[in-house]
């Protein structure tokens, strides 16, 4: 099979499944967009298949970055060979198999060598999604930054950057899928943050030149993926030595997440009682987040990388040109420090958000947790309804909050997945567009019970059937 048999096969899912639906939505004086989704990057160009195929139309999907290249993370801070996720998984072609990516791949190289994959290459999979966008006609917006949500009557006021220009647009329903920048940013340690210029560190997010570390000593924070795919990046380039610095005593390799991948749990998760969410959270937070075992084996096979576990830094300060950080195992100096520590979950730091994020029902606001389940980071992740929109904190004050859906990894206690992942497509994307739907729909439900009861010609004119009337032969009265 070559690229022209996988553009046929797209075309005949296609037409297959036939044209889509002409927009339902009724226009509204003063309102630009049904909806507006925030990044156009795998999540985002999804929603905007899903809500063409359920009849939504004057939908946008705007993006920060400057090309599709820089949307996302597969060509930027992601630096691992392969994803995490198992390659069967369902994804962006939301039930149809011409669009997936095993028919992309197999379409390029053949059934027998996706076959042979274990987990999907990382470029393929930008690859992938590149073509998906350009075959469904996916357009995105980019250099279009969100700067601020503004509620107003009926509708929200979006406050654009756009390639330097400020402007407004209006929209009835916004889809944040921007990834780990939409929940308040990365985490960086304060050892870092309050002691040493910038200069000397940055956080995995961020672009790191790893040829400039070339016989340099590079430490790394954190234990999770990214920190030993930066580790590796940084070896490769030729860095002098890396250490790693774990806060464990081992790195986590229990993946607590796969325990509930099974339907009943997986498609109910948003069901199950607070408590129980909470304690599939701490379990997580508790258990750790898992690299998987080729990052690891990309490391060790250097034989200047050195480990060092239950290592927090104590303290770090300049040191000429370089930096001295104290650890449990003594002083030692650096030219370069990554942290890759994660993000947080602060929805105050967020500008887009400021207007209304004291409004917001956070989980702190919502439950309880028994003492030794207590978790501040946790507690901070917004509580968030059924469809993934915002709750209000105080019932009746801000009733728009419900026209925002969070579909980025904020949602993880409410949903018990990274959301935005590709595991977590199946299940919630149908159930926020379909949300969408339900409320677009009421909304106007007075412009819609004139529709469907209005006038309808008939199919056909009685002429079609009355020479068939049944009639009763006419009878002779006897003489």
């Amino acid at each position: 099979m070559v690229q022209a048999d996988i553009d046929k096969t797209s075309r005949e899912t296609l037409r297959l499944i036939g044209p889509d639906p002409q927009n339902w939505v009724p226009d509204r004086a003063g309102v630009d967009h049904n909806v507006a989704i925030i990044g156009g990057g795998q999540s985002g160009s999804t929603f905007a298949f899903a809500l063409r195929r359920a009849g939504i139309g004057k939908v946008t999907v705007i993006d920060a970055a400057k090309d599709a290249a820089a949307s996302g993370p597969w060509l930027t801070s992601a630096r691992m060979h392969k994803l995490r996720t198992p390659k069967g998984l369902p994804g962006p072609e939301l039930g149809l198999p011409g669009l997936s990516f095993q028919a992309w791949y197999e379409g390029r190289h053949g059934a027998s060598a996706y076959e042979a994959l274990d987990r999907i290459p990382r470029l393929d999979w930008a690859a992938y999604l590149d073509w998906y966008r350009k075959t469904l006609g996916i357009d995105v917006r980019y250099q279009t930054k969100l700067l601020r949500i503004e509620p107003v009557d009926g509708h929200l006021r979006l406050h654009l950057d756009r390639a330097g220009v400020v402007t407004t647009e209006t929209a009835r329903k916004v889809i944040l899928a921007s990834g780990f920048p939409s929940n308040g940013g990365p985490s960086i340690p304060e050892v870092l943050t309050r002691n040493l210029p910038k200069e000397v560190y940055a956080h995995t997010l961020e672009a790191i030149d790893f040829e400039g570390l070339r016989d340099k000593a590079v430490a790394v924070l954190g234990s999770a993926a990214s920190a030993f795919d930066a580790a590796a990046v940084a070896l490769e380039a030729g860095a002098r030595e890396v250490h790693l610095f774990a806060r464990r005593d081992r790195i986590a390799a229990e993946p607590v997440i796969r325990t509930r991948g099974y339907p009943g749990a997986y498609d109910n998760y948003g069901s199950l009682p607070d408590a129980v969410r909470w304690h599939q959270a701490v379990r997580f937070r508790r258990a750790g987040s898992t690299p998987p075992p080729d990052a690891i084996s990309r490391v060790v096979k250097f034989s200047n990388f050195h480990l060092h576990l239950a290592a927090p830094w104590a303290s770090a300060k300049p040191f000429g040109r370089r930096l001295l950080a104290t650890t449990p195992q003594g002083d030692i100096a650096f030219d370069f420090v990554i942290a890759g520590t994660g993000f947080q979950v602060d929805l105050g730091l967020r500008p887009e958000l400021a207007d209304f994020a004291d409004r917001i029902l956070l989980w702190r606001d919502r439950f309880t947790p028994a003492a030794d389940e207590r978790d501040e980071s946790l507690a901070a992740h917004p509580y968030l309804g059924a469809a993934h929109e915002f709750l209000e904190k105080t019932s009746g004050t801000a009733p728009y909050l419900a026209d925002i859906h969070v579909f980025n990894p904020a949602a993880f206690v409410s949903f018990g997945l990274p959301i935005g992942d590709v595991p977590s497509f199946k299940r919630d994307i149908p159930a926020v567009v379909a949300r969408i739907s339900r409320d677009l729909f009421l909304a106007d439900l007075s412009a819609h019970e004139a529709r469907i009861n209005g006038p309808v010609a008939d199919d056909f004119d009685p002429a079609l059937y009355s020479a068939a009337i049944w009639r009763a032969p006419s009878t002779v009265a006897a003489e």
